[in-house]
């Protein structure tokens, strides 16, 4: 199972198994990479821009994969655990810890190549995968804790989101211009 440099799993064989399509790749199969930032790498820019800026790696009759691109980068959109599935809630204006956190799939293998593979895992799944053996592909339910601090940050949105009179939350006060309700 590959490991970061520290060691601790990161619950994958392959990364690129769970890799998504480049975030560099334009909906028309364009190196985003070599079109916005060429001069960070000319040469690859060059070689890009020779092909039109098609992406080799997107080609189907091109004997590129991801792996081969110097500048691949796949981060998950989605805002779900891919583990256990547990979606994101996040309630504005508070400073809670998120329920989902970025897990890195891949790091520097020493060839100079450091791809970002990234994929979300809710907070519980996160620490299982880097202190045991589990894995990213492993089919579980969501941890009760997860489900309740999930519910608890629902509750208090549906709760933002209430609406209440004003003389439901003042009864028969006497409001600041003289007059009662």
């Amino acid at each position: 199972m590959e490991e970061t440099p520290s060691g601790t799993p990161v619950g994958v064989d392959d990364p690129y198994e769970h890799a998504g399509r480049c975030d560099h790749l334009t909906d028309d199969g364009r190196c985003r990479f070599a079109i916005e930032r060429a001069g960070d790498h000319p040469k690859f820019a060059a070689d890009i821009r020779e092909r039109e800026y098609a992406c080799p790696a997107a080609d189907p009759e091109d004997e590129w994969e991801w792996r081969d691109c110097p500048h691949y980068r796949s981060r998950q959109r989605s805002r779900e655990c891919v583990r256990c599935g547990l979606e994101e809630r996040r309630v504005a204006h508070r400073d809670e810890r998120p329920l989902l956190e970025e897990h890195h799939l891949s790091y520097a293998d020493g060839s100079g190549t450091a791809h970002e593979i990234t994929v979300y895992l809710c907070r519980w799944c996160h620490a299982r995968v880097h202190d045991s053996w589990a894995r990213v592909t492993d089919d579980v339910e969501p941890p009760p804790e997860a489900i309740a601090e999930r519910e608890a940050r629902r509750s208090r949105e549906l709760e933002e989101a209430g609406f209440e009179t004003a003389a439901d939350r003042f009864g028969d006060e006497v409001v600041e211009d003289g007059n009662s309700e």
